[in-house]
């Protein structure tokens, strides 16, 4: 017999954990490889990790919620195997222990059951969450949990962090540990000192009302939109373009394009080409600000906001996307978005984008104002299509005729987008746009 240790795998180059957000499978389950053993979600993507063999869940030592690190131990799966498959020191010695004799066994067993309940004795209160860092320093140090629920944490959402609950102890230990008044502290900070469970705002609603609690993605777009607006200067320029010739190329090529390349080109691949290169034109707009200082980005990484069934929203990120031709473009977009709808994406796949672009066109809508997607500079919304009656110039003079026309509206950061930026890079998309050439081969 041996000792599996499943480990949470590497997501992404930039995904560095992840919260376990349900365990499919219980200690003593017996599992086969691939079996999905648990759910797991980074800030955008929700998956599953799955067992690498066969054999039976001995101990798990996480609960859902918490977060994990790439690389951590999930769980210990016992196989069939002679040999140990990359176990920890710990659980070398359970085995030898296993080999020697059951009194050894016992004890290590017991070792191991003593040091997951001293994780596991301190839990949250309400919602306040409690990373297992903390729980267990909570533990080791005789902190009651009217104690750690009286911390005023540092983390972000007030959580309490290993330095909030060290200086707790510190002070304690010295006789200095003192709770501000309502005279120390700003008035939302007394409020968590008085009480310090979160408390839900009342909700008013009538007798046929439903009340719906919102999704965990949902929380978190909500808490990134909010978070966007107080920190960045929104402002907006509005152009119109003419895609005349965008609509009658797509129309003459779209069907000889299915045939050959077994994919149907859509409008927004086109679309993506041409901000692809404006941004090319204009790489000040492919920034990203960390507090005073202004990051330019080597690689421009277009992100694609997608609807999903459930009404959230998700960006999965096109890569290089300047050094993409337009079937390699098709191809991408189409990929992501249907991955995107079938709740397929990888966590990689969300990550890295360095410029955003949203469809408001898809539901009728001829012009937007999104909300920039943090850390970048800039979000560019893409209006319906609308054929209109338009002034045609000509050198014989004008005349009035039928167009194809939309509205792009780009959001920017006038922190770093000034107005003449702003406009001359939404100026160059159409541009693009508007020099389509109708006999170009797809």
């Amino acid at each position: 017999m041996a000792n599996f240790e499943l480990k949470l795998p590497k997501m992404g180059e930039s995904v560095a954990e992840a919260t376990i957000t349900s365990w499919l499978k219980d200690v003593g389950d017996i599992i086969e490889m691939d079996d999905p053993i648990l759910e797991i979600a980074t800030d955008k993507v929700d998956s599953e990790v799955p067992s690498e063999v066969d054999g039976v869940i001995v101990e798990r030592f996480f609960n859902v919620d918490d977060v994990v690190q790439v690389g951590q131990v999930l769980a210990i799966i016992k196989t069939n195997k002679e040999d140990d498959l990359g176990t920890n020191s710990e659980k070398n010695n359970f085995i030898k222990a296993e080999e020697k004799e059951p009194e050894a066994l016992a004890q290590v067993e017991e070792t191991i059951i003593k040091a997951q309940n001293a994780i596991n004795a301190v839990v949250a209160s309400g919602e306040r969450f409690y990373s297992p860092l903390v729980k267990n320093i909570a533990k080791a140090e005789g902190v009651s949990q009217l104690e750690l629920d009286s911390i005023l944490g540092t983390g972000k959402d007030g959580r309490v962090t290993k330095n909030d609950i060290l200086n707790y102890i510190q002070n304690r230990v010295s006789g200095k540990q003192h709770i501000e008044t309502k005279s120390e502290v700003p008035n939302t900070l007394a409020k968590t000192i008085e009480n310090p469970k979160t408390e839900k705002p009342v909700v008013l609603s009538s007798g046929g009302d439903e009340i719906i609690e919102m999704t965990r993605m949902g929380k978190l777009i909500a808490h990134h939109m909010v978070e966007s607006v107080q920190t960045a200067a929104h402002v907006q320029s509005f152009i119109e373009a003419d895609v005349t010739n965008v609509w009658n190329w797509r129309k003459k090529v779209k069907d000889g394009f299915m045939k050959r390349e077994g994919e149907n080109i859509t409008f927004t691949p086109i679309f993506m080409e041409a901000i692809a290169k404006a941004l090319r034109d204009f790489p000040m707009m492919n920034v990203s600000l960390q507090g005073h200082t202004i990051i330019k980005k080597k690689n421009i990484n277009l992100g694609m906001a997608a609807a999903l069934p459930d009404g959230n929203l998700i960006v999965p990120v096109i890569k290089n996307a300047d050094q993409l031709n337009l079937v390699g473009m098709v191809k991408q977009v189409n990929d992501l978005a249907t991955r995107a709808r079938t709740g397929k994406l990888k966590p990689d796949d969300t990550q890295g984008g360095t410029y955003t672009v949203t469809n408001v066109g898809t539901f009728g809508s001829i012009m937007g104002t999104p909300i920039i997607n943090q850390p970048q500079v800039g979000i560019l919304a893409l209006g319906a299509i609308r054929k209109v009656p338009a002034v045609i110039e000509t050198p014989d003079g004008d005349f009035i005729g039928i167009r194809y026309k939309m509205f792009l509206s780009h959001s920017y950061d006038h922190r770093v987008v000034n107005g003449a930026l702003g406009g001359q890079f939404v100026k160059a998309v159409t541009d693009y746009l508007e020099a389509w050439d109708v006999n170009r081969e797809a």
